[in-house]
């Protein structure tokens, strides 16, 4: 009888749970549902490598950090399984015009996503918040510092409402940013363990960071800042056969325009970009251009939402031949055929140089590279010296500010009563959070602490420092360029013998 009783147990505790296994992998598709869907809106046949991996991981609900190179398709990893889900997926975006251009692809699709910038007009953003009350978005792209407002907040933190997931897309941004650009950023972390006090017990909310571009430091720190548990990790080799790098010294600054032009007149009206490091160059070098004849435009984050939709859409349908931009443009932007790229001055870092050089190509077709750099001395053109001294100067003034507002701030407080009180109060607690001395109760509120990991400010700056001498000495470098970048982003084992045979170094030997 016991034995009995014992057998009887044991079958319905199995069956328990077993049923609690098929309702919580109930919405879970079959990989020909995957497929067919993957087919039905985007028209492929199939995922290529690794996307499928991906979107397997995504599906069920674990975190992940994905390093895929520019073009390789990472928007549809996080889509497809948003899409396959009864359920909202939270996408964290910097950019406005990156956001605009995947929610204007997705809604032509006919499918079920908005967003929220603080550029919307009223009726819109309103109207996009009574859609997330009622549960009828798959996918909400929003900034991080959208994400954080209060309006937002409160309806993400609403018990009903159903949140599967969380998405930071171009994740290099919360490395490059978010110190003393974009201080929310830091800040994402709480997120989810926030959210979670609000939902029903049970709920999970995984995360999923997607980079073209992160160094073994990069991969480090996003996964620390966003609290990453367990994540399964992708990294594929940024290497493309097809870009070809080209670095030129210039004497004179007449001299940069000269070569620029001689590049572009050899490109037969074929579609490229112009990448400058300042608003002021972009104007000044598109009005230059426009005198010599070319059709091109200037791109920054200066202009209007509509005159940056107005240059995008003139540039995808080849109505100018190329754009005088700053970082601002490119994310998200897909045109296959762009066939070369030019930096008129260096960017400061390598992971926005790999970006940048990265929207060339995409169709798999040769795409060539130049990047213009000043004699090394300075003493005949002191342009790149000027602004590496100018950045240099100007990130160590904020980490100077920080240091001295750290004996000011309150030892716990609000984060919104801090960068009201204080300038610049938000980055300098992003800034101790960064050097270990600050932890975030939730996303809205901050306790200071020291631990034994905790870092000096002037060991940041030395890091930071670090990083702009790496990209000088790719610009310097005398090896395969690829393989420099390739070792430099962690790929040391494909870096060991490489030679691309297809850069200028390569070339020269």
């Amino acid at each position: 009888m016991k034995l009995v009783f014992l057998i009887t147990y044991y079958l319905l505790l199995i069956t328990y749970y077993l049923l609690l296994a098929i309702m919580n992998n109930s919405e879970i598709a079959s990989w020909t549902e995957v497929r067919a869907a993957l087919k039905k809106i985007w028209g492929y046949d199939n995922f290529r490598p690794p996307q499928g991996e991906i979107v397997r991981s995504l599906l069920s609900k674990r975190d992940a950090l994905i390093v895929l190179p520019t073009g390789g398709g990472k928007s549809i990893c996080f889509q497809l399984p948003a899409l396959l889900k009864t359920g909202l997926t939270l996408v964290v975006s910097p950019l406005v015009a990156l956001m605009e251009n995947q929610v204007q692809e997705l809604r032509h699709l006919q499918l079920s996503a908005a967003l929220l910038h603080s550029e919307l007009p009223t009726y819109q953003r309103r109207h996009t918040l009574q859609a997330l009350e009622r549960q009828q978005l798959r996918l909400l792209y929003l900034s991080p510092e959208t994400l954080l407002s209060v309006p937002v907040w409160e309806r993400l933190s609403q018990p009903q409402l159903r949140i599967n997931g969380i998405i930071l897309d171009e994740a290099h941004c919360l490395v490059q940013w978010g110190d003393t650009f974009r201080p929310a950023y830091r800040r994402l972390g709480a997120v989810r363990t926030t959210l979670l006090r609000y939902k029903p017990q049970g709920t999970k909310i995984a995360i999923a960071a997607f980079t073209a571009t992160a160094d073994p430091s990069a991969q480090q720190t996003i996964c620390k800042v966003l609290q990453l548990q367990k994540p399964e990790i992708f990294l594929i080799s940024p290497y493309r056969k097809n870009l070809q790098f080209r670095v030129q010294t210039v004497w004179t600054p007449r001299g940069r325009r000269q070569q620029m032009l001689k590049f572009i007149r050899g490109k037969n009206q074929q579609t490229g970009l112009v990448y400058v490091r300042s608003r002021r160059d972009s104007e000044e070098l598109a009005e230059w251009f426009g005198q010599l004849g070319y059709a091109t435009a200037a791109y920054h984050a200066g202009l209007s939402p509509q005159q940056r939709r107005n240059i995008e859409a003139s540039w995808l349908k080849d109505k100018i031949q190329f754009a005088v931009c700053t970082c601002a443009f490119g994310m998200g932007i897909n045109k296959p055929d762009v066939r070369w790229v030019v930096h008129f001055s260096p960017p400061q870092l390598l992971s926005e140089y790999i970006q940048e050089v990265g929207r060339g190509g995409r169709d798999g077709k040769p795409a060539e590279a130049l990047t213009l750099v000043s004699e090394p001395t300075g003493w005949l053109n002191p342009e790149d010296k000027q602004r590496c001294k100018f950045f240099a100067a100007k990130m160590r003034s904020q980490y100077q500010d920080a240091q001295r507002l750290v004996k000011q701030l309150p030892r716990q407080g609000e984060i919104a009563t801090v960068a009201r009180e204080f300038r610049d109060g938000a980055v300098a607690l992003a800034l101790l959070h960064s050097a270990n001395q600050l932890e975030w109760l939730d996303p809205f509120y901050y306790r200071q602490q020291r631990s034994q990991q905790s870092i000096s400010l002037g060991q940041l700056i030395a890091k930071q420092q670090q990083q702009f001498n790496q990209m000088n000495k790719y610009l310097t470098t005398g090896e395969c360029r690829w393989k420099f970048l390739l070792r430099a982003f962690g790929f040391t084992q494909e870096a060991s013998g490489f030679r691309c045979g297809n850069c200028d170094n390569c070339l020269k030997h």
